[in-house]
């Protein structure tokens, strides 16, 4: 049995349901001269802003009428708005746009309604605005994410195309929505190390090194691929200087950064020089953090790759063979002499400070000095490649 107070009640709604048009074309005429950016929509967008704005009106009468009966009013509204409603208009326009209606309402229903209903229905409105705001930051929310999954996948297929060496223009423009602002001669450089733990989120890391990378003035591409994390670097000369700010976003391990390229669609011999110097780099326990794929060579060319292996024979071992290959006899008996001097001046019957010019020579031409253990130990790599790739010095290394 309805009461007098439950009469009256649904008396006002029937009232405030009879003024629904006249509140919604309000609406409308509101947005359009208080918004200014509402104008410059097109056609299509602004009919779906008004039937959202038709649709609460109604729904906020429905509720008002019985509000146990429609407490999901508020979060349903929005259902009649298309998925691309959230690209066409952002958080902050819809809040000016729930701003603008509300305000209408509390201005117009005075004309529209009894003196006795306007106290009532103004305060229902403030209880209901809260609960649209709430909708509205959730459908939001519920986009931002479903954008960021979709961003992620994008982004892991962009990368994933970059390690197999299939990037191409199409690749380029994967890239470029996910925020690459790298132009065709923009340099790249990949960077491989271990994946950090699972507890540190896959995502959070990503936008992290995005972020990061970004205030390095580089552009940053991120995926998990198994226990390994990959980062595609653009738009730096000098990517070692940016990885060094990465680091604690990697997991425990080495970090390899490939060689520099002259664009993405070029990256793929970066990520091969990456990829085999994470596989090698166990072999070099010294190494810095991040190091550099040519830093790995002799590693890497001990562990099977024939990149590697080619490098070290046509660069540092080829040139030594030049002219009448002294520069080859004297490294080789260098080495062969436990690094002295001395004992390599007298193996050739030559002075030490022959020796010295020479091996100087050697560093000047290959950029490994013998004098340095660890450039020592390439050269010894290197001489060996280059003797069993290219048993006759006079022909080319294969």
């Amino acid at each position: 049995m309805v009461t007098g107070t439950g009469k009256a009640h649904l008396a006002r709604a029937d009232r405030l349901q009879k003024a629904t048009g006249a509140l919604a074309t309000a609406a409308m005429a509101a947005m359009d001269d208080e918004l200014p950016w509402f104008g410059q929509l097109s056609a299509q967008d602004r009919s779906w802003i008004g039937l959202v704005a038709q649709s609460g009106i109604t729904a906020f009468v429905d509720w008002f009428r019985d509000p146990e009966a429609h407490s999901s009013m508020p979060t349903r509204m929005f259902g009649s708005a298309p998925r691309e409603f959230t690209r066409v208009i952002s958080l902050h326009q819809t809040v000016e746009l729930l701003r603008t209606t509300i305000e209408m309402i509390e201005n117009t229903i005075g004309d529209l309604l009894p003196e006795d209903d306007v106290p009532v229905v103004r305060e229902a409105m403030q209880r209901y605005a809260r609960e649209v705001a709430f909708a509205a930051a959730t459908v939001y929310a519920q986009a931002a994410e479903m954008r960021g999954a979709w961003d992620a996948r994008l982004e892991a297929l962009v990368v994933d195309s970059v390690i197999r060496g299939e990037a191409d223009e199409s690749v380029r423009s994967r890239a470029s929505a996910l925020g690459w602002t790298g132009t065709a001669n923009s340099e790249v450089a990949v960077v491989v190390g271990r994946a950090p733990s699972s507890d540190t989120g896959g995502t959070n890391v990503a936008d992290a090194v995005r972020h990061v990378a970004r205030e390095s003035g580089a552009d940053a591409l991120c995926a998990m691929q198994g226990d390994r994390l990959v980062v595609v670097l653009g738009g730096t000369s000098k990517p070692v200087e940016t990885v060094q700010r990465l680091t604690d976003f990697f997991g425990p391990g080495p970090i390899v950064v490939g060689p520099v390229v002259p664009d993405l669609m070029a990256a793929v011999t970066s990520a091969r020089a990456a990829v085999a110097g994470l596989r090698a780099a166990p072999a070099w326990p010294a190494a810095p953090r991040p190091v550099q794929a040519d830093e790995l060579l002799p590693e890497r060319s001990l562990s099977g790759d024939g990149h590697a292996r080619r490098q070290l024979a046509s660069d540092v071992y080829g040139p030594l063979t030049l002219g009448d290959g002294v520069l080859l006899d004297t490294v080789s008996t260098y080495l062969d002499s436990g690094g002295s001097i001395e004992a390599t001046a007298r193996a050739l019957f030559i002075h030490p400070n022959t020796v010295r010019y020479r091996l100087k020579r050697v560093g000047d031409l290959t950029g490994y000095s013998p004098a340095s253990p660890r450039d020592a130990f390439t050269l010894r790599v290197a001489l060996t490649l280059g003797r069993l790739l290219n048993p006759d010095p006079g022909s080319s290394i294969l």
